[in-house]
């Protein structure tokens, strides 16, 4: 049956079929929205039949997806990141800077230098609510998933406006109590005989790393993650050496770079958000105070 004025779909039937299509189950979906179980199953049958679709098969372990739900899921999450953006220009709306602001930043920048930056913007604007979404995808501007990304890479998406911050220097670090057990590493090759911290998968990021540094291959780390925050725990527990932004490290006495001139990368950082967001007040504040921030931050 064709979806006519008098069956349109409304929103909320399209994100319980969102929620149920990450849970598999009705259920789950009702727990994490707040809703009923059989709620949860009116709006999927609505759904079903505004659409003329089969959106799910039930299994042994829950619902799921037909091949059309599949094919819907997208659209429906872009439904979803449209509808959100729609309520964060609303809420700016009204005297002075107020409203809410979504930032996507790397875990690392998101949980490390992010907080008092952030901090001194709601002290200066009160009425500013902050959404934080760790990480680092391309595209999320596009699809209106966030407002402004810290990105430690060059957007190339039009439609953007980005700015460069700098470059970050990122260095070998361990804690002093690993150093003390086990000596400090004098060249490169000395690093086989102790403790790396490193990643799981590699990336074609790592891959251009590893072509300059031959000892920092997945085989050498006794510590593997694909985690930021969790590497930088292992070096901070003593774990082993492993790699820290330098300014990072700089703020805790207890963490020693070593092989400075040996290992050196720069990350190149900017801020960007979509150009539509250029005349919001809300946008335009939190903008200037992250670039301030982390300009700061890259100095000392």
């Amino acid at each position: 049956m064709p979806v006519t004025a008098g069956n349109e779909p409304n929103w909320e039937w399209y994100r319980s079929f969102l929620r149920v299509v990450e849970t598999g189950s009705l259920s789950a979906a009702g727990r994490s929205l707040g809703l009923t179980q059989p709620t949860i199953g009116r709006h999927i049958e609505s759904l079903e039949t505004a659409l003329g679709l089969k959106l799910f098969t039930r299994s042994f372990d829950g619902f799921s997806p037909t091949d059309a739900a599949h094919e819907l899921r997208p659209y429906a999450e872009s439904l979803s990141a449209t509808t959100a953006a729609l309520r964060r220009v609303a809420s700016g709306h009204g005297s002075g800077v107020r409203g809410t602001v979504r930032l996507t930043a790397s875990e690392i920048v998101g949980v490390e230098v992010l907080p008092p930056i952030l901090a001194a913007l709601r002290n200066d604007h009160p009425e500013l609510t902050i959404e934080l979404v760790l990480s680092n995808k391309a595209d999320d501007l596009l699809r209106r998933e966030a407002d402004i990304a810290v990105r430690m890479f060059r957007p190339v998406q039009e439609a953007l406006v980005a700015k460069r911050i700098g470059g970050i220097e990122v260095g070998l670090h361990a804690h002093e109590n690993y150093l003390a057990r086990h000596g400090v590493p004098k060249s490169m090759s000395e690093l086989s005989r102790h403790a790396l911290i490193g990643f799981d998968v590699e990336t074609a990021f790592i891959r251009s790393v590893q072509k300059k540094n031959k000892a920092l291959t997945r085989e050498n780390f006794a510590f593997r993650a694909d985690s930021d925050l969790a590497q930088l725990s292992a070096i901070r527990a003593g774990f082993g050496i492993g790699a820290c932004q330098a300014a990072l490290a700089a703020r805790d006495s207890k963490l020693v770079r070593v092989l400075p001139k040996a290992f050196s990368l720069t990350l190149d950082t900017w801020v960007a958000m979509h150009e539509d967001l250029r005349g919001s007040a809300r946008c335009a504040v939190t903008f200037a105070a992250l670039a301030k921030g982390l300009r700061t931050y890259m100095n000392g």
